[in-house]
């Protein structure tokens, strides 16, 4: 006996709608629209494959089963397995038909809105470019300022993206810039002021204080307190900003081999351009210190100097940067070579035990031997030698006031019998010095930072270039410090004999280099930190240190 599958399979198709009719009859509204394109697709594709076998011609096309008197129980059996099989699904058909339909509508909604969120994310990326573009271009409209130029010249020799991401392995000590959601292209072309247009400039890293005041970070009333500050926060906060993106920006080029007046140029420009340098409203605090080796701490080079960064050098790259003047007062430690990496940690280390420490009401001298301990638990091994590392005793931390860099207080590196105490509001550069000679400075070499006394009191000027310099530095600088490098950029010339009667009058403070003995190695770091009425904020901390 033959039986042709076709036919088997045509009525199993006419079974199907029979039992389909019974389910709807069964069902509820609900259930049944939920079902209807899922019985409506098995239809289709029984249905489909019934008309394939049917449209079959050949003799080899057609499936034939060959029921034999040996294997007519086995077809039966088989046939009895199907019927049972059917017969269950048709008991649970209905609930499971339902949960199917209700699954694909999710499913067919979860899909939609990742398209939607795929388009507004795409969207909301091309406003971003788009701002970016156009804030660039508004930022680099006035082609009169150098720092305008330079920012030019830059984008045209680089490829500009927008990413936080930064490798600093090839320094000793620093930390990547780590990823994440970033304002800022690289290298930098858009100012401070224009990514963050309503003022909410990135809050430092806020710490509590030591003592019984460790409490005031969790009080809403010392919270309420803070703002009375606000607008100082404000542009420390902002320049702030500035200097953790001109330093990761200068970080990004320094290398053994350039020129230590190429670094600082660079680095300038860009602390100018990002911060829109506007005469004493916004600008940079002070030069650029690139003091090497041996020298700790005011050596900028001069106009015509030629040192290079080497290998082997261990630079102290120190700036600031100032809004209003409210200054932000940082320094970090260049070394390639490993052998330093113990005399970098003495300083670092030493640096955040100064501000772990710093606190309202707390001794400075009781301070500086919590620094001291730090320091000088290092020692390190320098071409066979072991050094023990020393905090040098006469270059201090300080208090910064407006448009006064050195305000008053000064923050020792050892233990000292000063009972002088922090107080609430004040702001301080916590720096250290790590050296391998002496733990003493002296003055020592070409000067090239001036900075005009705090107090300075009106004094007869005899030589006419010298009142024509005053009423420039009274106008640019006022008492921010500067350098020669400065005066030649804003096209002044012939300064030197004028700038030599402002010192010897006292008006201007020349401020040679600060040197341990030759042969010898500092490292310094620095932050800022401003003790609030709630807690105390590190304004300079970075990804980097």
């Amino acid at each position: 006996l033959k039986i042709m599958v076709t036919e088997t399979v045509f009525e199993n198709v006419v079974e199907f709608d029979k039992r389909t009719e019974n389910f709807e009859e069964e069902m509820t509204a609900s259930e049944k629209t939920g079902a209807d394109s899922i019985l409506s697709q098995s239809q289709k594709q029984l249905g489909a494959k019934a008309q394939e076998f049917m449209d079959m011609s050949t003799p080899k096309d057609v499936f034939v089963v060959d029921i034999s008197s040996t294997n007519e129980k086995k077809c039966e059996e088989s046939l009895s397995k199907l019927a049972v099989k059917e017969e269950n699904v048709s008991e649970s058909q209905k609930t499971s038909l339902a949960e199917q339909a209700e699954l694909e509508e999710e499913k067919q909604g979860e899909v939609t809105a990742d398209k939607k969120k795929k388009k507004n994310k795409k969207k909301k990326k091309t406003t971003t470019t788009k701002l970016a573009e156009e804030e660039v271009k508004s930022a680099l409209s006035d082609e009169t300022k150098p720092e305008v130029a330079f920012v030019k010249n830059l984008i045209s020799k680089s490829k500009i993206a927008k990413e936080r991401f930064q490798d600093n392995s090839v320094f000793r000590i620093l930390k990547n810039w780590e990823e994440g959601e970033t304002k800022q292209t690289n290298p930098p072309t858009i100012p401070v002021s224009l990514q963050y247009q309503n003022k909410d400039y990135p809050m430092g890293q806020e710490l509590a204080y030591p003592g019984g005041y460790a409490k005031r970070i969790t009080s809403a009333e010392m919270r309420e307190k803070d703002k009375l500050q606000e607008y100082e926060i404000e542009c420390l906060r902002k320049a702030a900003e500035c200097q953790r993106q001109v330093r990761k920006y200068a970080q990004s080029y320094i290398r053994p081999g350039m020129k230590l007046i190429d670094i600082c140029e660079r680095l300038e420009e860009m602390n100018r351009y990002l911060i829109q340098a506007n005469g004493l409203n916004a600008g940079i605090a002070f030069p650029t210190g690139a003091s090497l080796d041996h020298i700790a701490a005011h050596y900028s080079p001069n106009p015509g100097d030629e040192t290079v960064l080497e290998y082997d050098s261990v630079m102290k790259l120190d700036f600031g940067t100032q809004v209003e003047g409210r200054i932000i007062d940082t320094a970090f430690t260049v070394a390639f070579n490993p052998t330093y990496d113990n005399l970098l940690k003495a300083a670092q280390d030493a640096t955040e035990a100064g501000l772990k420490g710093a606190g309202i009401d707390v001794r400075l001298g009781e301070l500086g031997e919590i620094i001291q301990e730090t320091m000088e638990s290092y020692e390190v091994e320098i071409k066979g030698k072991v050094y023990p590392v020393k905090s040098i005793r006469n270059l201090m931390g300080h208090t910064i006031a407006p448009y006064n860099i050195h305000a008053g207080k000064s923050v020792p590196s050892v233990k000292t019998a000063s009972q002088v105490k922090m107080e609430e509001g004040e702001l301080y550069a916590i720096e250290t010095f790590a050296s391998t000679g002496k733990g003493w400075i002296n003055e020592e070499g070409e000067v090239s930072h001036f900075m005009k006394e705090f107090d300075a009191k009106p004094v007869p000027l005899r030589h006419p270039r010298a009142k024509t310099l005053l009423k420039h530095i009274n106008e640019t600088y006022s008492t921010l410090a500067f350098c020669k490098r400065w005066l030649e950029r804003s096209g002044e010339s012939g300064y030197q004999m004028g700038l030599k009667h402002l010192c010897d009058a006292g008006i201007i403070n020349p401020l040679p280099p600060l040197c341990e003995p030759k042969g010898s190695y500092v490292a310094q770091f620095e932050h800022t930190v401003l003790l609030k009425p709630s807690c105390k904020e590190v304004l300079s901390r970075g990804d980097d240190y």
